[in-house]
Protein backbone atom coordinates (compact mmCIF):
# COMPACT_ATOMS: atom_id res chain seq x y z
CA UNK A 1 0.00 0.00 0.00
CA UNK A 2 1.35 3.66 -1.03
CA UNK A 3 -0.39 7.11 -1.28
CA UNK A 4 0.29 8.48 -4.79
CA UNK A 5 -0.63 12.17 -2.65
CA UNK A 6 1.33 13.00 0.90
CA UNK A 7 -1.16 13.49 2.73
CA UNK A 8 -0.98 16.54 5.43
CA UNK A 9 -1.76 14.34 8.22
CA UNK A 10 1.83 12.63 7.49
CA UNK A 11 3.47 15.45 7.40
CA UNK A 12 2.62 17.10 10.81
CA UNK A 13 3.48 13.19 12.29
CA UNK A 14 6.78 13.04 11.03
CA UNK A 15 9.54 15.73 11.96
CA UNK A 16 9.31 18.83 10.44
CA UNK A 17 13.22 18.57 9.55
CA UNK A 18 11.58 16.28 6.59
CA UNK A 19 10.69 18.15 3.36
CA UNK A 20 7.87 17.39 1.35
CA UNK A 21 7.31 20.23 -1.30
CA UNK A 22 8.75 23.10 -2.10
CA UNK A 23 6.05 25.57 -1.03
CA UNK A 24 5.21 29.00 -2.66
CA UNK A 25 8.04 28.06 -5.64
CA UNK A 26 6.31 27.58 -9.08
CA UNK A 27 9.12 25.17 -10.13
CA UNK A 28 8.45 21.53 -10.28
CA UNK A 29 11.02 19.16 -8.62
CA UNK A 30 11.02 15.86 -10.38
CA UNK A 31 13.36 13.55 -8.63
CA UNK A 32 14.67 10.03 -9.68
CA UNK A 33 15.36 6.95 -7.00
CA UNK A 34 17.80 3.41 -6.73
CA UNK A 35 19.90 4.50 -9.97
CA UNK A 36 22.54 5.01 -11.45
CA UNK A 37 20.84 2.57 -14.07
CA UNK A 38 22.66 2.21 -17.56
CA UNK A 39 19.57 1.89 -19.84
CA UNK A 40 16.95 3.62 -17.43
CA UNK A 41 19.06 6.82 -16.34
CA UNK A 42 20.94 7.26 -19.91
CA UNK A 43 16.86 7.76 -20.68
CA UNK A 44 16.16 10.08 -18.58
CA UNK A 45 19.37 12.23 -18.88
CA UNK A 46 18.14 12.50 -22.72
CA UNK A 47 14.63 13.32 -21.99
CA UNK A 48 15.64 15.86 -19.58
CA UNK A 49 18.12 17.50 -21.78
CA UNK A 50 15.46 17.72 -24.63
CA UNK A 51 13.53 19.52 -22.19
CA UNK A 52 16.43 21.70 -20.76
CA UNK A 53 15.00 20.59 -17.32
CA UNK A 54 16.97 20.02 -14.25
CA UNK A 55 16.45 17.17 -11.70
CA UNK A 56 17.50 15.53 -8.59
CA UNK A 57 19.08 11.64 -8.73
CA UNK A 58 18.95 9.85 -5.31
CA UNK A 59 21.63 7.55 -5.76
CA UNK A 60 22.31 3.95 -4.06
CA UNK A 61 25.95 3.67 -3.31
CA UNK A 62 26.48 0.02 -4.83
CA UNK A 63 25.31 1.40 -7.75
CA UNK A 64 27.36 4.89 -8.19
CA UNK A 65 30.36 1.56 -7.47
CA UNK A 66 29.03 -0.48 -10.63
CA UNK A 67 28.33 2.51 -12.84
CA UNK A 68 30.75 5.26 -11.96
CA UNK A 69 30.40 7.08 -16.02
CA UNK A 70 26.84 7.15 -15.21
CA UNK A 71 26.73 9.07 -12.18
CA UNK A 72 29.51 11.66 -13.20
CA UNK A 73 27.44 12.20 -16.24
CA UNK A 74 24.33 12.99 -13.98
CA UNK A 75 26.61 15.83 -12.33
CA UNK A 76 28.37 16.68 -15.78
CA UNK A 77 24.89 17.94 -17.04
CA UNK A 78 23.75 20.03 -14.48
CA UNK A 79 21.54 18.11 -12.27
CA UNK A 80 21.53 17.08 -8.64
CA UNK A 81 22.51 14.06 -6.46
CA UNK A 82 21.60 12.65 -3.30
CA UNK A 83 22.02 9.49 -1.14
CA UNK A 84 19.77 6.78 -1.08
CA UNK A 85 21.93 4.43 1.07
CA UNK A 86 24.52 2.36 0.28
CA UNK A 87 22.51 -0.62 0.14
CA UNK A 88 19.02 0.73 -0.31
CA UNK A 89 18.38 0.20 3.96
CA UNK A 90 14.78 0.07 4.75
CA UNK A 91 14.83 2.30 8.13
CA UNK A 92 12.35 0.32 9.52
CA UNK A 93 14.43 -3.10 9.87
CA UNK A 94 17.42 -1.40 11.40
CA UNK A 95 18.31 0.24 14.43
CA UNK A 96 19.88 4.04 14.02
CA UNK A 97 23.44 3.14 14.49
CA UNK A 98 23.56 0.36 11.41
CA UNK A 99 21.22 2.76 9.11
CA UNK A 100 23.65 5.47 10.32
CA UNK A 101 26.25 2.89 9.01
CA UNK A 102 24.45 2.42 5.86
CA UNK A 103 24.11 6.21 4.91
CA UNK A 104 28.24 6.59 5.57
CA UNK A 105 29.04 4.45 3.71
CA UNK A 106 27.25 5.64 0.22
CA UNK A 107 28.64 9.17 1.03
CA UNK A 108 32.11 7.91 0.82
CA UNK A 109 30.98 7.56 -3.14
CA UNK A 110 27.79 10.50 -3.02
CA UNK A 111 29.14 13.89 -2.76
CA UNK A 112 25.96 15.48 -1.16
CA UNK A 113 23.78 17.00 1.35
CA UNK A 114 20.66 15.67 0.41
CA UNK A 115 19.29 12.21 1.70
CA UNK A 116 15.77 10.25 0.76
CA UNK A 117 14.85 6.83 3.00
CA UNK A 118 14.22 4.25 0.56
CA UNK A 119 10.78 3.42 0.82
CA UNK A 120 10.06 6.50 2.52
CA UNK A 121 10.88 4.77 5.81
CA UNK A 122 12.59 6.29 8.50
CA UNK A 123 12.26 6.13 12.59
CA UNK A 124 12.27 9.73 14.17
CA UNK A 125 15.45 9.26 16.06
CA UNK A 126 17.08 8.00 12.68
CA UNK A 127 16.10 11.33 10.91
CA UNK A 128 17.04 13.51 13.91
CA UNK A 129 20.52 12.10 13.64
CA UNK A 130 20.36 12.13 10.08
CA UNK A 131 20.06 16.13 10.47
CA UNK A 132 22.60 16.40 12.94
CA UNK A 133 25.17 15.02 10.18
CA UNK A 134 23.82 17.71 8.00
CA UNK A 135 21.95 16.27 5.39
CA UNK A 136 18.38 17.67 4.33
CA UNK A 137 15.89 14.72 4.45
CA UNK A 138 13.58 14.75 1.15
CA UNK A 139 10.55 12.91 1.05
CA UNK A 140 7.86 13.81 -1.91
CA UNK A 141 4.38 15.51 -2.99
CA UNK A 142 3.50 13.02 -5.33
CA UNK A 143 4.50 9.74 -5.86
CA UNK A 144 4.23 8.32 -9.70
CA UNK A 145 3.69 4.80 -8.70
CA UNK A 146 5.84 3.45 -11.25
CA UNK A 147 7.63 1.00 -9.21
CA UNK A 148 4.38 -0.67 -8.82
CA UNK A 149 4.01 -3.57 -11.76
CA UNK A 150 0.26 -3.64 -10.50
CA UNK A 151 -0.48 -0.35 -12.26
CA UNK A 152 -0.25 0.48 -16.05
CA UNK A 153 2.24 3.49 -17.34
CA UNK A 154 -1.41 5.24 -18.24
CA UNK A 155 -2.37 4.87 -14.10
CA UNK A 156 1.28 6.33 -13.76
CA UNK A 157 0.38 8.85 -15.75
CA UNK A 158 -2.73 9.37 -14.44
CA UNK A 159 -0.96 9.81 -10.60
CA UNK A 160 1.13 12.51 -11.80
CA UNK A 161 -1.51 14.31 -13.61
CA UNK A 162 -4.23 14.71 -10.86
CA UNK A 163 -1.76 15.58 -8.25
CA UNK A 164 0.93 17.35 -9.82
CA UNK A 165 0.85 21.49 -8.33
CA UNK A 166 3.55 24.13 -8.43
CA UNK A 167 6.46 23.25 -5.62
CA UNK A 168 5.78 19.47 -5.93
CA UNK A 169 8.61 17.05 -5.55
CA UNK A 170 7.88 14.20 -7.69
CA UNK A 171 9.04 10.82 -7.55
CA UNK A 172 10.25 8.66 -10.24
CA UNK A 173 12.44 5.84 -10.57
CA UNK A 174 15.60 5.32 -13.26
CA UNK A 175 15.52 1.69 -12.50
CA UNK A 176 14.37 -2.06 -14.60
CA UNK A 177 11.37 -3.06 -12.35
CA UNK A 178 9.78 0.89 -13.01
CA UNK A 179 11.14 0.66 -16.80
CA UNK A 180 7.65 0.70 -18.46
CA UNK A 181 5.88 2.86 -16.36
CA UNK A 182 8.29 5.71 -15.71
CA UNK A 183 9.16 5.53 -19.70
CA UNK A 184 5.49 6.05 -20.43
CA UNK A 185 4.95 8.96 -18.01
CA UNK A 186 8.14 11.20 -18.25
CA UNK A 187 7.97 12.18 -21.25
CA UNK A 188 4.00 13.14 -20.96
CA UNK A 189 4.63 15.15 -17.01
CA UNK A 190 8.10 16.83 -19.10
CA UNK A 191 5.49 17.86 -21.89
CA UNK A 192 2.72 18.93 -19.27
CA UNK A 193 5.37 21.27 -17.26
CA UNK A 194 6.42 22.76 -20.20
CA UNK A 195 2.68 23.62 -21.16
CA UNK A 196 1.61 24.64 -17.87
CA UNK A 197 4.88 27.35 -18.09
CA UNK A 198 6.37 25.53 -14.78
CA UNK A 199 10.14 25.11 -14.34
CA UNK A 200 11.76 22.12 -13.70
CA UNK A 201 14.68 22.82 -11.25
CA UNK A 202 16.95 20.43 -9.23
CA UNK A 203 16.72 20.19 -5.52
CA UNK A 204 19.73 21.92 -3.49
Amino acid sequence: MYLVKAPSLLKKIYPKKLVWSIPADDSIYLTFDDGPHPTATQFVLQMLAQYKAKATFFCIGKNVIEHPEIYQQIIAEGHTVGNHTQNHSNGWNLNKEEYLADIAIAAKHINTKLFRPPYGRIRKKQADAIHKMGLKIIMWDVLSGDFDPKISPEKCWENIKQNIEPGSIIVFHDSSKAWDRMAYALPLTLAYCKEQNWQMKSLY
